[in-house]
């Protein structure tokens, strides 16, 4: 049987958190390449040819792409030949994770959710 230890699924939920928040897709890049590669209009090459840039500069500065808008959305799979070793809930878990990849000191990502919003409005 397989052990994973709590630690271990925060630690993996925040570097996820943290590496999605800088990287695009690869089908996205590559996508953006092509429409490139085919555009005929100069203005919207030039306007690709900055996102592209931008994709690349914040992959290789591990920058937000973009904090807009959005929730974390996690999906979970335990196998038949795993145990999960937790002190407590598996979302208290998963929560825990997410806080620890938006509060990483060297790239804080923007709250973008409020705890109650018919109440105070306080970012999570």
């Amino acid at each position: 049987m397989n052990i994973i230890k709590e630690q271990d699924i925060i630690d993996s939920i925040a570097g996820a958190c943290q590496y999605i928040s800088y990287y695009h897709p690869e089908d996205f890049v590559k996508g953006m390449v092509e429409a490139y590669e085919k555009e005929e209009s100069e203005a919207a090459k030039n306007a690709i040819a900055q996102i592209l840039i931008n994709s690349k500069m914040c992959a290789m500065g591990h920058r937000p792409l973009c904090q807009d808008t959005g929730s974390v959305n996690i999906f979970i799979k335990v196998g038949l030949n795993a145990k999960l070793e937790l002190s407590k809930e598996l979302e208290d878990v998963l929560n825990e994770g997410v806080a620890k990849g938006y509060t990483d000191p060297d790239n804080t990502l923007r709250y973008s959710v409020v705890s109650d919003p018919a109440g105070e409005r306080k970012n999570t």
